[in-house]
């Protein structure tokens, strides 16, 4: 039964803090919420303590079903969606789902987007709205369909990027103004007051690939605005890479903070540098100032208490 008459009743798919935080303000604003679907619980750690979602445990506190499918075609898994009888799915930050479920409410299967659609369609929207230098991003709402990210839009809500935003920023700016967008396009759909507009298909809209080590790579042949960018963009997971030569050793290390000092040198491109007590790498157009990174098998740190006890060779270089 609906807490209120003029809610339709919801079954959520999600599994990250994305999720939760959407998950909540559905709760917490009347929504009957039948069952929840998230991942299967997973072990982490040396001691493989088994771990599960942020999802499944707030559903969990509040007595709400948990389904956890590994075969989202499993008979027994659609069966129970069926039984549920739910008016509308809505999935936030979920894995693709199959025709046979998002098809199932008569309401539709509703994704909230985090991007402002139809650009960056793709698993990493957040991080390359930053690599990119956009000025505005937002969140969106569609119903699904066979394709990725590519189904009828039905509300966005947009925001600007500022300069000191990075992922992690952007991300919680943009769980706050998600939530709600994704109530008020429940209401709505319910309501039949909202019309789907198809999206736009160009081989000139930007995609949101998934990250991987050769595009998390840095590349010091750009400019370093785009450096930046994308430093800012991959801030704090899974942070963005490059190989320090120092004392006879190649280092894997990640770059979280950094500024941009374009000033005239006398540095070879690619030195690494410590001068007043700070990480600088220069390029052809100045010097990359590192603030925080990581060495291999180390805990992020601010440049200044690594400075503290490490030491930068003379000859030290990234490559």
């Amino acid at each position: 039964m609906n807490k209120n008459n003029t809610l339709p009743s919801v079954v959520f798919f999600g599994t990250p803090k994305f999720a939760t935080y959407c998950l909540t303000f559905l709760i917490e604003t009347g929504f009957s919420v039948l069952a929840v679907v998230t991942a299967p619980d997973s072990k982490a750690g040396r001691g493989k303590k088994i771990i599960s979602s942020a999802v499944k445990d707030y559903a969990l506190s509040k007595d709400i079903p948990v389904l956890q499918p590994i075969n989202l075609k499993a008979t027994e898994f659609i069966s129970k969606l069926q039984k549920l009888n739910a008016s509308v799915y809505a999935v936030v930050a979920f894995r693709m789902l199959p025709k046979i479920v998002w098809s199932l409410p008569p309401l539709g299967t509703i994704n909230l987007h985090a991007s402002l659609l139809p650009n960056y369609r793709g698993a990493a929207p957040i991080n390359w709205v930053l690599i990119n230098g956009e000025k505005e991003t937002g969140v969106t709402t569609f119903l699904i369909d066979e394709a990725i990210d590519s189904g009828a839009l039905l509300l966005k809500e947009s925001i600007p990027i500022l300069i000191e935003d990075n992922f992690e920023i952007l991300h919680n700016k943009l769980l706050k103004i998600g939530a709600p967008l994704l109530s008020k396009t429940l209401l709505q759909l319910s309501g039949k007051s909202i019309i789907p507009k198809t999206q736009k298909r160009s081989k000139l809209l930007k995609l949101a690939p998934k990250l991987n080590s050769d595009n998390t790579l840095i590349n010091w042949n750009r400019p370093l605005g785009v450096i930046l960018n994308q430093i800012r963009g991959l801030s704090p997971y899974p942070g963005a890479w490059t190989i320090l030569k120092n004392n006879g050793e190649n280092l894997r290390i990640k770059i979280f903070d950094a500024q941009i000092e374009k000033t005239a040198h006398f540095f070879d491109k690619g030195q690494v540098v410590v001068k007043d007590s700070k990480l600088m790498i220069a390029t052809n157009e100045g010097c990359l100032i590192c603030k925080e990174i990581q060495l291999p098998n180390k805990k992020r740190m601010l440049v200044s208490a690594l400075l503290n006890g490490y030491s930068i060779g003379p000859n030290a270089r990234i490559h």
